[in-house]
């Protein structure tokens, strides 16, 4: 197991203490949730540049890297459901993203790394959830749900790039 892998893996750690702190939602225990959940983003970052830095990049990093980020996307969103902060629906169509890509991934020889739509809309999901998170006033509200609006509708154009030159390329050779 390499350095960047484990790093991606002990982001893991971290979703138990964000779920337990966003159950009590008290402005400081979101405030601990916040520096959390940026931490572990933050080595989402760090992971990937030691990857490339040591020449460390691995299958293993390809799919546990994605896998991990899905978790810590997903983990706070359907907490942040329950406290009506997000509509289930925005969620669900995350999660189908999330999982259509997954299920696409699984049938394919080669596990290729995200692409810059895919960095783009992780960074989006982050910035959303971040605000989400975080005790605001309440004039963060409409920003904050925009940024979710936001993220969501990268998160849908990322998987339509992901998918979309993939069958056009396989309706060429046919």
């Amino acid at each position: 197991m390499t350095l960047p892998n484990l790093i991606t893996f002990s982001r893991l750690l971290g979703i138990p203490f964000l779920l337990y702190g966003l159950h009590n939602p008290t402005p400081q225990a979101r405030w601990v949730c916040l520096a959390i959940f940026l931490v572990a983003a933050l080595t989402d970052w760090l992971d990937g540049y030691l990857a490339r830095k040591l020449n460390q990049i691995t299958d293993l990093g390809k799919f546990l890297d994605p896998l991990v980020d899905k978790l810590l996307v997903l983990a706070p969103l359907l907490i942040l459901i329950e406290l009506r902060q997000v509509p289930a629906w925005g969620v669900f169509l995350i999660l189908g993203r999330e999982l259509a890509i997954a299920g696409w991934r699984v049938n394919q020889t080669t596990i290729t790394g995200a692409n810059i739509w895919g960095k783009l809309k992780t960074v989006s999901q982050i910035v959303a959830i971040a605000l989400l998170i975080a005790p605001l006033p309440e004039i963060w509200k409409t920003p904050s749900l925009i940024a979710f609006w936001v993220s969501v509708a990268l998160t849908l154009i990322s998987g339509a790039i992901y998918l979309l030159p993939q069958e056009a390329a396989k309706d060429a050779k046919v």
